[in-house]
């Protein structure tokens, strides 16, 4: 019938989320009677505004608190009648300065980002420039002594591949398992300029990605030697690696899962692209 209202209905919706991780305490709502300002927990807010129902949101990584992300893939669950393109458009109305809605798509409704993950990309941003940026001091870790990249470079090569990664995770962190695998790991940039560390992989324990940068800016500095960086890794021991990167450096940059949207459904999109890392935060 022509011009006829759509019947709410439960339905789930895949979204791509930049957010300004400064003012946020992680991903995840967290439990106790002091409320923090989660992503999560403004998000699911949000989406219960606007439609007028319960939501179930999840993540498919559960950032840090103080991490950024320009690609955070989450699964929203929702009696609404909206479409995708309707449902972003009335997020970034109501979402605030520091959480955007970049993509959405209608999925299948048992669709779950943490489940779908595959892998993830995640930065770590360095400025080794002699004078502060003001620029970069929301998004960079700034180093001032002079960064050796080749050194860095060469070091990080150890920690490719599926390794025991213990000696990179947050001390007193419980997981089943330290093994990770990481697929690629790369570092551009110049002495005394940006310098960037991404790194690519399928899983990664809580505060892994900033202890790896944390490792590698020592022996950047020189103030370790290159084969230092397989030892800890060998040493299983927190205690062995560097220290833990600043927050305010990495960034989700994005997530590879297995949803391919449709040929039919591309008007749905609002552009602006099983997982291992579920019992605890990552950054």
């Amino acid at each position: 019938m022509s011009g006829a209202t759509r019947s709410p209905e439960e339905q789930t919706f895949r979204l791509v989320l930049e957010y300004d991780g400064r003012d946020f305490e992680g991903w995840q709502i967290q439990a106790g009677e002091r409320v923090a300002r989660t992503i999560q927990g403004v998000l699911i807010e949000a989406v219960e505004s606007v439609t007028g129902y319960s939501a179930r949101v999840r993540g498919a990584g559960r950032t840090d608190a103080g991490v950024h992300a320009f690609g955070q893939v989450a699964s929203v669950r929702v009696v609404t009648a909206m479409s995708a393109k309707a449902l972003a458009r009335a997020l970034n109305g109501r979402l605030p300065a520091d959480l955007a809605v970049r993509e959405s798509d209608l999925v299948p409704l048992g669709w779950d980002a943490l489940r779908e993950a595959q892998r993830k990309h995640y930065r770590y941003q360095i400025w080794n420039g002699v004078r502060r940026s003001p620029l970069r001091v929301d998004r960079f870790t700034w180093q001032r002594d002079p960064l050796c990249v080749e050194r860095m470079r060469e070091a990080s090569l150890c920690f490719i591949g599926t390794h025991d990664f213990a000696a990179m995770g947050a001390a007193g962190s419980s997981v089943k398992t330290t093994i990770r695998t990481v697929n690629d790991l790369q570092i551009t940039g110049k002495t005394g300029g940006e310098i960037l560390i991404d790194v690519v992989g399928e899983g990664f324990l809580r505060h892994m990605v900033r202890n790896l940068a944390g490792t590698l800016l020592e022996i950047g500095r020189g103030r370790w030697e290159i084969p230092r960086a397989a030892e800890i890794l060998a040493s299983l021991d927190r205690g062995q690696a560097g220290p833990t990167a600043p927050a305010r450096g990495l960034a989700l940059i994005s997530v590879q899962d297995h949803w391919i949207p449709p040929v039919a459904n591309a008007a749905e999109v609002v552009s602006g692209g099983s997982s291992v890392d579920e019992s605890s935060p990552v950054g």
